[in-house]
């Protein structure tokens, strides 16, 4: 709609985790190498957590690319909300196994079969579970026995458990604390901040054709953008791409902050300088209790 006029070859803004337009932080870079490493070398368990719309989907798309240049055989589940019989089935129907009919003890054989095949020929087998904060804890007690796939020296096959905090969460609990206690490497990914949504924005109008001395989204429409999404990937998209659609509208050359603010109040988004407030307070009145409580167990 607006590309030619903007003289873009790309919507620069998708919300679809396109690989090609991955921008790298240093916490990103972090993670990734935190789970190529994990997987490679063969670790077992790898968590990777963030908040909701932080890219986790995006980093293991690259991720799986990497891994599959590296011949690592990647199962990819992106449904948390199966039976442990039907995660099984989807995690060999994925790695190109035979499920139509097996039971359970038939598909675990099947899975052992293979694994142990791939690691005489010194190659990986991974599971990549997305959304793995939604799993029944009957599947992540699933996922902790398969682990049990091993050699005296290496784990045979690879899982790497991806989701929003409350993964990390879940984990912590009672029930779950054997699959806690074989988690190798964890990573976490935060929102951008002011230079990485600088870097970000300008990242992905260069990969979609666009020449930044256009100056199409200035600094000032820049810092609106970090203020209304918080610095969220997902939330940065939205804004931005419901900005350039108001702009050609209008016919702007480029992107005014206003307009971002109008979007920001269309799409009912609260700015961070309306966030922060409240979680200070919050933060305040947790310390201001734990602090009574201490007084009174003195008392």
């Amino acid at each position: 709609m607006y590309k030619t006029f903007y003289k873009l070859r790309r919507n620069p803004f998708e919300i679809t985790p396109d690989p090609s337009f991955l921008f790298l932080t240093q916490r990103h870079r972090e993670a990734l190498a935190a789970l190529y490493y994990g997987v490679c070398r063969r670790k077992g368990f790898v968590v990777l957590t963030g908040e909701v719309g932080t890219g986790k989907t995006l980093l293991i798309s690259y991720l799986m690319r990497v891994l599959k240049d590296s011949a690592v055989a990647c199962a990819y589940v992106f449904n948390g909300r199966l039976s442990a019989l039907e995660f099984l089935q989807y995690v060999a129907e994925d790695l190109g196994l035979t499920v139509s009919g097996k039971n359970k003890a038939e598909l675990l054989r099947e899975l052992n079969h293979y694994v142990l095949a791939r690691y005489r020929q010194k190659l990986t087998t991974a599971i990549v579970v997305d959304e793995a904060h939604s799993l029944a804890t009957e599947v992540l007690e699933e996922l902790r026995l398969l682990t049990n796939l091993e050699t005296a020296e290496q784990k045979l096959l690879q899982i790497l458990l991806v989701g929003q905090p409350e993964l990390a969460a879940r984990l912590d609990s009672f029930d779950l604390r054997q699959l806690k206690q074989r988690v190798a490497l964890r990573a976490h990914l935060e929102p951008l901040d002011l230079e990485e949504t600088r870097g970000y924005i300008q990242r992905r109008l260069r990969v979609a054709g666009g020449c930044l001395e256009d100056n199409l989204i200035p600094d000032p429409t820049i810092e609106a953008v970090y203020r209304c999404s918080g610095g969220i990937p997902r939330l940065i998209n939205t804004l931005c791409e419901n900005a350039l659609i108001t702009s050609y509208a209008r016919q702007l050359t480029s992107v005014p902050p206003e307009i971002i603010e109008e979007t920001a109040d269309d799409l009912c988004l609260e700015t961070a300088a309306q966030i922060e407030p409240k979680s200070v307070h919050n933060e305040i009145l947790q310390a201001v209790a734990i602090l009574e409580s201490v007084r009174k167990a003195i008392a």
